[in-house]
Formats: structure tokens, C-alpha cells, sequence
């Protein structure tokens, strides 16, 4: 079988998922640049909404990873033309992820107070983590089903019914956010930081409602969960349990970066807050590429078509050279103007524009080691993603972070650090890769 591999299909692929993919950063991306410019208290609040996102952030990359593990297995099954023998896995798949959404719930809701306290949170910005998470919380579940769905469609090549679920939601989160943070005079009271974690929660909803839909409307996959558990559950299981030890270890990086930067106080962990917010838009955008990878190595793997695979590699890397490069130089065309996107306080934007120039040049450095993390996803391995994110965060992020931090470099330290992390993560994966399948595309 012929698998496509062309500039034209990869964007095909590529291009929906990206605008897919940027739709939870973009609730928090604009629930900050609202909240941020809220008459009162608007520094504790934009920093509220930082320290929130980021652990939200880790709970979905935790759990989310299910999309991952479900394309893959999905996509493998394509490739080699068995799609019929998979269709319960996913429902299974649904159950499970959405479940351990609502025990997180259950697990962390009154526990709100002691977790933003870690993350060194004192004063109005505990307290407002504290109101804005407890009802941005709510929607956790169903951002998670709306993931495991996605991770469907990717597994059957089809990244546009999610971009449509996407546009939807953020069409409605953006709407929202504007009309409860600010109200309407004579209509709708102004709920400040509340209106935005309602209008993310309400979002959220619509899209996984948007999500089912079109599963069960444009599928032949069945939401009914059903006995016995497919033969794949295990392997499924086994690629969750590692992504999870994975992106714990990736969280541990997020954890310290937040609990630094609030340690050096409300104007630092404000203005982290929009260059990580920034950092997250651009990881999400080249994850569209990296979703492509893991779409279409999975289809390749599935049909032995190493070759292809070895080409499809190379291609990536060349298309994320190019757009972590495209951001970085729009990044630096628009430099004030984005900051002013989301604060006017004088000292909050000193300190980012400060920072802001090392997000941009780590833009093609994050883009090759995001794609080649989709081709590992897609081709199920997952041990080796998990063991190179160990060794990056904790024998050169960490490190790195508490030398620099040592000398006074604070955020400058952070950045740095994380630059340095991602070009651990690259080149392992970019080295593992060639040396498996370079001699099994000789063979063929």
C-alpha cells in the first residue's frame, strides 16, 4: 500500500491539527490577556491564571496522553488495514481517560489551597488560584474526553473534524470571556477572574457535546463501552503508564519554573506568565506537524513501508526548522506589541521583554524535538520517550536552573534551563530513530 507522504497531504494532516491543537492554550491564552487587563488587581489575577494554567497544563499533558497512545494503536491498525478488528478499543479507551478526570476532581478540589501554596502562591494570588481553579477544575473531565476523541480521528487520518470542534470552542471561550470578565452595563455584572473560568468551563463543555457528535455521526467507532477488553488494552495501558512517568517528569519541569519564578514575586511570576503562555502557543502550533508525524508513522509502521518513514522523517525536520524559525521572526517583528497584548504594568513588561528574545530562539530547537516526539508516539515508543525526558529534566534542566539561579540570573535562569532541556530531548530521539530504521529500510 501507497501511503502519502507529500508536502500537500502532511499540511492536510498538519494543518487542522494544529488549529486543533492550540485550542486549550488558547483558553488560557485568552482568559490571560482578558484578566490581565481588568481594572482591579489585575497583576494578582494574571498571575493567578499563570499558576492555574501551568497546573492544569501538567494535568493534561498527564492524562492526555491517551490521544497519543489511542493514535497510535489506531493508526498502526490502518496502516495494515484492520481498522474492523478495533472499533470497541476506543470506547474503552473514553471510559477510562474521562474517569480519571473525574477523580482528579474529586482528588484535588479540596485540596485547592495546600497545592497553589507549593507552587509559593501567597496573598490575593492564592486566593484568586484558588476561586479561578475551583471552577475551572469542572470542565477537567470533559477536556479530557474531547483529548481521548481527538486521538480517534487522528488514529483514522482525519485531523479536520477536530479543528472544527476547536474553532468552535475557542469561538465560544473568547465570546464568553469578554462578556463575564467585563459584563454588559445593565445586563451582566462584571465576574472578573470568575467569568473567565466560567467561560473556559462552558467551552470545554460544548466541545467535547461538538466532539461525540461527530464521532458517532461520521464514524463507524461506537461510544458504547463493551466486554471483554480488546487484546490491545494491555499495550494501551503499558503506553499510558509510561507517557504518564514521561510527563510527570516533563511536569516536574513546569513545577520548578512556576515555583521560581513566583518565589522572586508578583511582577516576575506575571510576566512568566505570558512568555510561557507564548512558549505553549508556539509548542502547540509545531505539535500540528508533530501530530502529522505521529499520524502518519503509525499508518507507515503498520505497513512496514520503512522507507517512507526514513523520508517522512526527514521532511519534518525540515518543516520544523523552518516554522520554529517563521515564529521566531514574527515573534521578534511584534515584540512590544505582543506584550501589550496582555498588561500595561510598566514593570510587568521590563521583565518580559527581558526574557521573551530566549522563547524566541528556542522556537526551532522545540520544534524538532516535538516532532520527533509524534513519530516515537505514533510508532508506540514510548519507554524511550520516557527515559530521555528523565535524563533531560533531571540531569540537565535542574541543574542547569538551580547553578543559574544561584547567580541571580531568575528568569533569565528559567529560560535558559528549558533551552537547554529541549536540545536533550532532541538529539537522543533524532539519533534512536535513525539508528532503528535506516538498516530495516536497506532490508526492503
Amino acid at each position: 500500500m501507497k501511503i502519502n507522504i507529500s508536502f500537500k497531504h502532511i499540511n492536510k494532516l498538519a494543518i487542522p491539527a494544529l488549529i486543533s491543537g492550540v485550542s486549550e492554550p488558547v483558553l488560557s491564552l485568552t482568559d490571560a490577556a482578558i484578566v490581565g487587563k481588568m481594572s482591579v488587581n489585575s497583576v494578582e489575577s494574571l498571575a493567578a491564571v499563570g499558576l492555574v494554567t501551568t497546573f492544569l497544563s501538567m494535568l493534561i499533558w498527564v492524562l492526555g496522553q491517551t490521544r497519543s497512545a489511542i493514535s497510535s494503536i489506531i493508526s498502526q491498525y490502518v496502516g495494515a488495514n484492520l481498522l474492523h478488528t478495533i472499533k470497541n478499543l476506543p470506547a474503552q479507551a473514553i471510559f477510562i481517560i474521562t474517569g480519571l478526570g473525574v477523580l482528579i476532581v474529586m482528588l484535588t478540589y479540596p485540596f485547592t489551597k495546600p497545592i497553589f501554596k507549593l507552587y509559593n502562591a501567597t496573598g490575593l494570588v492564592l486566593d484568586y488560584s484558588v476561586l479561578y481553579y475551583k471552577i475551572r477544575v469542572l470542565g477537567f473531565p470533559f477536556t479530557l474526553f474531547t483529548i481521548a476523541i481527538f486521538g480517534v480521528f487522528r488514529g483514522l487520518q482525519n485531523t479536520f473534524y477536530p479543528m472544527i470542534v476547536a474553532i468552535i470552542g475557542t469561538a465560544v471561550n473568547i465570546i464568553l470571556d469578554v462578556i463575564l470578565v467585563y459584563g454588559i452595563n445593565g445586563f451582566i455584572e462584571p465576574m472578573n477572574i470568575e467569568g473567565a473560568a466560567y467561560a473556559s468551563v462552558i467551552a470545554q463543555i460544548i466541545m467535547a457535546i461538538f466532539s461525540a457528535y461527530l464521532l458517532l455521526k461520521k464514524t463507524e467507532i461506537t461510544l458504547k463501552f463493551t466486554w471483554p477488553l480488546h487484546k490491545e488494552f494491555k499495550r494501551f495501558i503499558l503506553m499510558i503508564v509510561n507517557l504518564f512517568v514521561r510527563t510527570i517528569a516533563l511536569n516536574v519541569t513546569l513545577y520548578f519554573a512556576s515555583r521560581f519564578a513566583t518565589g522572586y514575586g508578583a511582577a516576575y511570576i506575571a510576566a512568566y506568565t505570558i512568555a510561557i503562555s507564548l512558549w505553549f502557543l508556539g509548542a502547540f502550533i509545531i505539535d500540528g506537524y508533530a501530530g502529522a508525524g505521529n499520524i502518519l508513522s503509525g499508518k507507515l509502521l503498520g505497513a512496514k513501508a520503512y522507507k517512507t518513514l526514513i523520508q517522512l522523517s526527514n521532511k519534518l525536520i525540515k518543516y520544523g526548522i523552518l516554522i520554529g524559525l517563521f515564529l521566531g521572526v514574527m515573534g521578534a517583528l511584534f515584540y512590544y506589541p505582543l506584550g501589550l497584548i496582555f498588561t500595561k504594568e510598566p514593570e510587568v513588561l521590563e521583565k518580559f521583554y527581558n526574557i521573551f528574545w530566549l522563547v524566541l530562539a528556542m522556537q526551532p530547537i522545540c520544534a524538532v524535538a516535538f516532532i520527533f516526539d509524534g513519530i516515537f508516539k505514533g510508532l508506540g515508543k514510548m519507554q524511550y520517550l520516557r527515559n530521555v525526558l528523565l535524563f533531560s529534566t533531571f540531569a540537565i534542566f535542574l541543574p542547569i536552573l538551580f547553578i543559574l539561579d544561584h547567580y541571580e540570573y531568575k528568569l533569565k535562569a528559567i529560560f535558559i534551563a528549558m533551552a537547554f532541556w529541549m536540545i536533550a530531548r532532541g538529539i537522543p530521539l533524532i539519533i534512536k530513530f535513525r539508528k532503528i530504521f535506516i538498516p530495516l529500510s536497506q532490508k526492503t
